[in-house]
């Protein structure tokens, strides 16, 4: 059934539980170094490895990470909380269970409120955020690349033990046939909450912040909550929206076939934006939960709590109803910054010197048309200070756009600054004014047809000696000045 087709007939129901690795030095339970890109099985040490005798410590910074991350949710933080085994065969942790809080979450009963790129404010509530570790990597050699017809598997413990925070929602109703972006927009705003906290990277494309994405239908509102299936490990935001709005039309199919939707794990392929089923879901029961005998209450006091929620940094929401009002953009100017990810680095250039529309202009016009170009991220290319620096130069009448574009596509190919690349290739506008006479009287004297159109009141013909004066100026003429010149000579 095609997904628009299935909107129309069943009420979609999302849950969402995201993962974040927590940017700490160390694991969640032992010394071994949190980082990444190391060689297999480097960062271990025998509470990695499950080795028998091998005690856990719980990592100090990891437990004040998770509390930041509840208090910017809206959160309440636990007065007494303790970590479990949930028992369920992990290949890839080597003691074959994996630590982490069950009944007695550190924080919980919160919400994020996420904007959609129209605007629209969707309030998604959060039921809980708790800390666990996570598991090590399989890697499955030949076949298809996964267990199944490989010819055997090899296990990196270096992720084993890595703190994280998985945030579990409520179920998200109402959004209809925006769930897909809902569901993308909502872990969006989550991973710039991590970014703003400085308690992760978030880098989705290295697996710091990954989405499990729970998915059901229902034929109406008001009817029961249907049967969900969760689809694992979904990390980057165009894929969450495919993920959902494959699962709701696969799901739709099996409803019409009067067959029942399977509560199952699903797997998500990039390559066809289809799910695979994976294993039978299982329940909480299944994971033979109890108390972690090795670690004792993790008991936050008041005063610590008080103190980092008094310490927590301007969050994204707030950044942005600031700027909007400070710079004086538009609803619509701001959701494009916003949408291209360019917030952060325009208000470095603002802070750097240049004027925000400048600003706006400068990223969200040349640069982007420069990045799309070469298949490269708008940051990377230019510096905010460069920005602010070339705007300075247009603000003071030694570039026009023109010239600074010129001047950009010199900085962006590492000749210097763009003080340094105007004046290295002779791109100042010209300030001569005898220079800038010579040229208007060479053109207004070449094209006397148009002298009598503009002394005649047709303004406009202005143009066409507008194109001689650049070309003898190498497009380097005052356009303001050349103008008054030009109707001060006529006139006389």
């Amino acid at each position: 059934m095609k997904y628009e087709d299935a909107i129309k007939k069943y009420d979609p129901v999302l849950g969402i539980e995201v993962h974040v690795e927590l940017g700490t030095a160390t694991k969640m339970f032992d010394a071994a170094p949190n980082s990444f890109g190391v060689g297999a099985n480097e960062n271990v040490t025998p509470v990695s490895l499950g080795l028998p005798g091998a005690l856990p410590v719980v990592n100090e910074t990891a437990v004040e990470y998770a509390i930041k991350i509840g208090l910017a949710l809206g959160c309440d933080i636990a007065e007494s909380c303790r970590f479990a085994r949930k028992n369920y065969f992990y290949p890839d942790l080597a003691k074959n269970f994996q630590t982490s809080q069950y009944d007695e979450p550190i924080a919980f009963d919160g919400s994020l409120e996420v904007e959609l790129e129209d605007g629209e404010l969707i309030t998604v509530e959060i039921e809980r955020a708790h800390m666990e570790e996570d598991a090590g990597k399989n890697t499955h050699v030949g076949g298809s690349g996964r267990i199944h017809g490989a010819e055997y598997s090899l296990v990196d413990y270096n992720r084993a033990g890595v703190p994280l925070v998985e945030i579990v929602t409520r179920p998200i109703t109402g959004t209809g046939e925006r769930a897909p972006e809902v569901a993308a927009a909502y872990v969006r705003t989550l991973r710039d909450v991590f970014r703003a906290l400085g308690v992760s990277e978030a880098r989705m494309e290295q697996g710091n912040v990954r989405a499990d994405i729970n998915v059901s239908l229902r034929e109406s509102p008001d009817a029961p909550l249907g049967t969900r299936t969760e689809t694992k490990n979904v990390n980057s935001f165009r894929s969450i929206e495919r993920a959902v709005r494959y699962e709701i039309a696969r799901q739709a199919t099996v409803l019409e076939a009067g067959e029942q939707v399977l509560q199952e794990t699903r797997h998500f392929h990039e390559e066809t934006g289809e799910t695979s089923s994976g294993r039978v879901k299982s329940d909480s029961d299944d994971y033979r939960y109890f108390p972690e005998p090795d670690l004792v209450p993790v008991e936050p006091s008041r005063d610590w709590v008080e103190q980092l929620r008094a310490d927590l940094p301007e969050l994204p929401a707030a950044k942005r109803r600031r700027l909007l009002e400070a710079w004086g953009f538009s609803e619509l100017e701001m959701r494009d910054v916003i949408n291209a990810g360019l917030l952060d680095v325009i208000e470095q250039t603002v802070a750097a010197g240049a004027e925000p529309a400048a600003a706006r202009k400068w990223w969200t016009g040349e640069i982007a048309r420069v990045a799309k170009q070469e298949d490269a991220e708008v940051t990377t290319l230019v510096t905010a200070a460069h920005v602010a620096e070339l705007a300075g130069l247009v603000k003071a009448g030694k570039l026009n756009d023109k010239l600074a574009r010129k001047v950009l596509a010199g900085v962006i190919d590492g000749k210097g600054s763009p003080t340094e690349v105007m004046e290295a290739e002779g791109l100042e506008i010209v300030q001569d004014d005898g220079a800038l006479e010579a040229a208007v009287d060479d053109a207004i004297a070449a094209n006397p047809d148009v002298v009598e159109k503009i002394k005649g009141g047709k303004m406009q013909a202005i143009g066409a000696l507008m194109g001689p004066i650049m070309k003898a100026t190498r497009g380097q003429a005052d356009a303001g000045k050349a103008r008054e010149m030009i109707l001060a000579k006529i006139n006389s």
